[in-house]
């Protein structure tokens, strides 16, 4: 493999990328402008028409910023690359110590660094400027700053050492440390899904226990039912933040917890939170999460295998515009341009997401109820702007979740 090589295939999955993610952007605003005169039929009882328009302008909105932030991105990819920012970058770290592991750290640090702040003006429009206009933004100024600091220091605190372990044994465990290093991941991931709840999460947002109720009654009897044992019930203040409401599991093993948003409870009726609670427990009886966690241990396994046969090539760091190979430039290197070349298989992970969650609305539909679970998942869509349509091929790359109208119409066969 030459460096001339490498340039090129590099620009040519760098200029197939964009496109399609913009052809993608296109095709789903052009959708969701089609059918922005009339509610889709399924809904056409349950969603007003202004309803359904704000959706339709909240997600073309949604569109319109994420094209550019995906020129931005291409932009500043080029630069960090070809352009010599990661040059730049090194020169930099470098004068901060003598010894490489430490310039690798100063490298990957700067890089995180420069990385937040050219793409803070996206993030401060999204918050402030397209949530805000459509009533969804309840973060002030002061959060906003507040969260980017905070994370930025446990990013560091958390981040650095790791840092150091994983360039150490990228230069200290010979010809297997991509092995070593993926050890180091897995338990370090492990780890941090343990310590999230309880450690992590609350320096964000509070978590009360869900008050003695009618719902905490139903809830508890929903986990005896389905033999979910877990460390509480929770509700987190989201609308500190946002008007989105939402519900998640957390943690692992003596961790796990139940989240319910406020924004969420305001608008449900307790058998409607039941059958979305039912729905996430469907993830848990599945072994959705175990198995999602698999594969994404063996596909981190194979991304180091990569790593470790590109790194000793010259031709890698010369075709994609670096001066300054070491350890740290290679894996900062590698997971900048991965993207590129695992977007075209984003319609199979999507496949997999869509097929759990259809799954775990059956569940929902057989241990809580069928209706109640369409009634919830409804006023999510409201209360959210949740488009009803989608384009197809959108669909297919993006989505996590069926679209509305083929969840609902499948559980209405359960009902």
């Amino acid at each position: 493999m030459t460096a001339d090589s490498v340039y090129k295939i590099f620009l040519f999955f760098f200029a197939a990328s964009t496109a399609l993610q913009l052809y993608l952007s296109v095709r789903q605003s052009r959708a969701v402008l089609r059918h922005r005169s009339a509610v889709p039929h399924d809904f056409s009882a349950t969603v007003t028409l202004a309803e359904h328009q704000k959706a339709a302008d909240y997600t073309l909105a949604k569109q319109r910023l994420a094209r550019w932030r995906i020129l931005w991105d291409a932009l500043l990819l080029l630069v960090f690359t070809l352009g010599g920012g990661l040059n730049a970058l090194a020169a930099l770290g470098a004068k901060f110590s003598d010894g490489p592991i430490t310039q690798g750290v100063w490298l990957i640090a700067l890089f995180v660094l420069a990385s937040t702040l050219l793409s803070l003006p996206f993030d401060v429009y999204a918050t402030f400027r397209l949530e805000g206009r459509f009533g969804f933004n309840r973060s002030t100024p002061a959060t906003f700053i507040a969260d980017r600091g905070k994370g930025l220091l446990l990013g560091a605190l958390i981040g650095i050492p790791l840092l150091y372990a994983v360039i150490y044994l990228m230069g200290a465990s010979g010809a297997l440390w991509w092995l070593w290093v993926w050890v180091l991941w897995l338990v370090f991931s492990l780890l941090m899904l343990w310590a999230f709840p309880k450690w992590i999460a609350p320096l964000f947002n509070t978590f009360e226990p869900l008050p003695e109720g009618r719902l905490k009654t139903q809830i508890e009897n929903l986990l005896a039912r389905t033999g979910f044992k877990s460390n509480g019930i929770f509700v987190m203040d989201g609308s500190k933040r946002s008007g989105h409401g939402n519900a998640y599991f957390t943690g692992m093993g003596a961790n796990k917890r139940i989240v319910f948003y406020d924004t969420l409870l305001k608008d449900m009726q307790p058998e409607e939170v039941e059958a979305v609670l039912a729905h996430e427990l469907g993830h848990f009886k599945h072994k959705h999460i175990i198995k999602q966690m698999i594969i994404t241990f063996i596909l981190a396994l194979l991304v180091l295998f990569i790593l470790g046969r590109l790194m000793p090539q010259a031709a890698f760091y010369q075709g994609l515009g670096v001066a300054y190979p070491s350890h740290a430039m290679a894996l900062l290197l590698f997971l900048l341009v991965l993207p590129l070349f695992t977007f075209p298989f984003s319609p199979l992970s999507g496949l997999m997401s869509r097929k759990n969650e259809f799954e775990a609305d059956r569940f929902a539909a057989q241990t809580a109820s069928a209706q109640n679970l369409i009634t919830a998942l409804t006023k999510l869509y409201r209360s959210n702007a949740a488009s009803l349509v989608a384009d197809k091929w959108y669909e297919r790359f993006y989505a996590s979740h069926p679209g509305a109208r083929a969840r609902i119409a499948a559980l209405k066969k359960a009902v």
